[in-house]
């Protein structure tokens, strides 16, 4: 972990993409980096690393991959970041580009150990999503599109920790879906391992919980959509599939 500054926001801001995916986390001033698809594969055993591996930015598209769960190849990381339940988690992309689609960050608890589980096998539950805020599907504002730093900046994305989320071990998911290519959704996930503390003792139910893949599929017209057709041009509402999110 490192403390942010002026000349670390500088090396994070040129790690720029054409697609992009989240390459560092921040939990107030602490710096915590991930994955670099530049560095090589001696990486999986730095004792920092808290992300889990992924080699380039380009989306995946297959509802059903293994690799939608934690990117490609998906290995696991050794360290964790430690944050208390109620505070922010923030996800720092390179420059992002794309504008239309959901974003959403979903939790999954390892038990002991996030380094031995298998993404796919988890029960996976949202705790944040953003989509459509004003406006037509096409031509609307979405939270993808506020997220765009139009002047080349790192994109933030920040979420909250539900407060009454019992500690324990967990992977942290940020999922970009992009929704320009007509019926072609582009899913971007990332996954990171969390310590969470604090002492509530909350846990979503069932009626919560996703396998992933599992949740989206083609057959879902939000997923599979076409934004360019005359009735999503003058559409004003996308509802987001999936699970509730949980508050805690």
């Amino acid at each position: 972990m490192w403390q942010l500054t002026t000349s670390l926001l500088g090396f994070l801001a040129h790690r720029a993409f054409a697609h992009g995916g989240a390459l560092n986390y921040t939990v107030g001033d602490t710096w915590y980096p991930g994955w670099d698809i530049n560095g090589g594969s001696d990486q999986i055993d730095a004792p920092w690393l808290v992300q889990r591996s992924w080699t380039d930015t380009n989306p995946i598209f297959e509802t059903t991959n293994a690799s939608l769960a934690c990117n490609t190849p998906g290995a696991p990381a050794k360290a964790y970041i430690p944050i208390r339940a109620g505070s922010n988690l923030t996800a720092v992309y390179g420059p992002w580009v794309h504008t239309v689609g959901p974003m959403l960050v979903w939790l999954a608890s390892c038990g002991s150990d996030c380094r031995t589980v298998e993404p796919d096998k988890l029960q996976w539950f949202k705790i944040a999503e953003e989509g459509l805020l004003y406006g037509t599907v096409t031509e609307g504002e979405w939270f993808q599109r506020a997220f765009v730093r139009w002047d080349g900046g790192m994109s933030l994305w920040s979420e909250r920790i539900p407060e009454g989320l019992r500690a324990g071990k967990y992977l942290v998911r940020h999922e970009i879906i992009s929704l320009h290519s007509e019926n072609k959704p582009q899913f971007y996930p990332e996954c990171a391992n969390l310590e969470v503390e604090g002492s509530g003792d909350s846990y979503p139910s069932g009626e919560y919980m996703a396998k992933i893949p599992g949740v989206w599929s083609m057959d879902q017209p939000e997923i599979n959509i076409n934004i360019y057709t005359p009735e999503n041009m003058n559409r004003t509402t996308y509802k987001i599939p999936g699970p509730p999110v949980w508050r805690g």
